[in-house]
């Protein structure tokens, strides 16, 4: 995919860059709440996911919110933390799914030193958002780790339920 050998390795923005690339996202987040994106291939998650998080240098934790068709309802970044951890609380992905009335959600993280190896803390984390949304009735897709190179999916690593 063009898009993707294009951010590897991860880019280096200037002030101004970072301005233009985030007036381009606001752009896409605007056509999509117009026509609803669906992604129905991991490549487009992956792809979009790069976009928004491997370029933050503090790690953030966002969700992407989405209908039964696996259309894009909203994305959210619900937690921004230091360059190496966030803290995210699973009664407030619950709170934000019900909120959008979210089917479905794909997890998502970065790692800005670069390797997306997920930490323990990381898959700890995964089983209890699975569980926690399980009890509503909204099904965690994947997990994905934004670092250098592709971005890693605990899903295609058979780490996430069925």
């Amino acid at each position: 995919m063009q898009h993707t050998q294009l951010l590897t390795p991860p880019p280096t923005f200037t002030a101004s860059q970072q301005q233009i690339v985030s007036q381009a996202l606001a752009i896409l987040e605007t056509q999509l709440k117009h026509r609803p994106y669906t992604f129905n291939a991991p490549e487009a998650v992956k792809t979009w996911l790069k976009l928004h998080l491997q370029p933050q240098s503090r790690e953030c934790f966002m969700v992407l919110f989405l209908d039964n068709r696996h259309r894009l309802i909203a994305s959210e970044t619900l937690s921004v933390g230091t360059f190496n951890a966030t803290i995210i609380y699973p009664r407030e992905v619950v709170i934000r799914a019900l909120h959008h009335q979210a089917a479905a959600v794909a997890l998502a993280h970065n790692h800005p030193a670069g390797d997306p190896t997920p930490s323990d803390a990381d898959r700890v984390l995964t089983d209890r958002l699975v569980s926690a949304l399980d009890l509503v009735g909204i099904r965690v897709l994947d997990h994905l780790i934004i670092g250098d190179g592709e971005p890693l999916s605990l899903a295609e690593r058979g780490w996430l339920p069925c």
